[in-house]
């Protein structure tokens, strides 16, 4: 019988804070995400408009270095493969929300999106909040990934993007 030693099964992985220094690792990352996550749901024009939008050089950076979103960092083996953005709620800082988690592909499956969202519920618990939002694609096949994470959908929300829309479940964990 052939032994696989835990060294082979074990992958070592941490997390950091992004700085703008990590705006193109997230937008690369968010790239080989978004087209793997959204083709079957979304067409090619509105992937590649709102890649555009909410992942331009700009947009990072203007979050990273005005604090209206921290970024969250997953690496595999000193390897960037997953990200995560959250926020106080704009409207009800009392919510937070978790804006962004996309790990690559090749990654999925492994735990790292449950790794990220409880680092997120961490943070949101050290800032003395209890309660966490996301938004997901209607279609989203996500969306069972977060109800196993104890998310539940409390209302839906069509938020426009361009000439596009998001057309959105908002789910809430209460923590």
């Amino acid at each position: 019988m052939h032994r696989v030693s835990a060294y082979t099964i074990f992958t070592m992985h941490f997390i950091r804070t992004a700085t703008p220094d990590d705006v193109e690792t997230i937008r690369s990352i968010a790239e080989k995400t978004w087209w793997a996550a959204y083709s079957p749901i979304l067409e090619r024009e509105q992937i590649a408009f709102m890649l555009g939008e909410i992942y331009s050089v700009q947009n990072i950076t203007s979050q990273l270095r005005h604090n209206t979103q921290t970024y969250l960092l997953l690496f595999e083996s000193n390897k960037p493969v997953a990200f995560a953005g959250y926020s106080p709620r704009e409207e009800d800082p009392d919510i937070y929300k978790l804006h962004k988690l996309y790990c690559l592909p090749e990654t999925q499956g492994k735990g790292y999106g449950k790794i990220l969202i409880n680092e997120v519920i961490s943070k949101t618990l050290e800032a003395g909040k209890h309660t966490l939002d996301l938004n997901v694609n209607r279609y989203n096949k996500a969306k069972s990934f977060y109800e196993k994470m104890g998310f539940v959908v409390v209302y839906e929300e069509d938020v426009p993007i361009g000439k596009y829309w998001m057309n959105d479940y908002v789910m809430r964990k209460e923590l």
